[in-house]
């Protein structure tokens, strides 16, 4: 399988060890990591596979949205985080979709990728209320 991420990218997974797939579902791109830790004792499950597409145009392009599977729910009351209540079907499962946009002056086109995406979706994954 050829790659469709850009060398930068995929140098920085390598570097920092972090089980990836890319994965072309019809016209959609993806990356997938496997087993992505979630902040412990807030979430339904500890880890879940986080999914990532990437747009036609990407890195100029801003990376938007993240999803999860299996999805998840806060604890102790099992609520589904705010923005985080409706699904996608990529690769043949169903994904959760949490709606997190980055503001477009955010983005540094042909500067920010993945390696400042994971740092928005983690932060995400920490302030994460019902």
């Amino acid at each position: 399988m050829e790659s469709f991420l850009p060398e930068a990218d995929r140098e920085y997974l390598a570097e920092k060890g972090y089980a990836n797939s890319e994965i072309t579902d019809g016209s959609q791109r993806g990356v997938i990591f496997s087993k992505w830790s979630l902040p412990a004792g807030k979430y339904s499950h500890g880890e879940a596979d986080l999914l990532i597409l990437i747009p036609n145009g990407y890195r100029d392009t801003a990376l938007d949205m993240f999803y999860l599977s299996p999805s998840v729910s806060l604890l102790p009351d099992q609520k589904t985080p705010k923005a985080a209540d409706q699904t996608i079907a990529f690769n043949g499962r169903t994904w959760q979709r949490w709606s997190r946009h980055l503001p477009a002056q955010k983005w540094r086109p042909g500067i920010d990728g993945l390696h400042t995406f994971l740092q928005a979706v983690q932060s995400a994954l920490t302030k994460a209320t019902p």
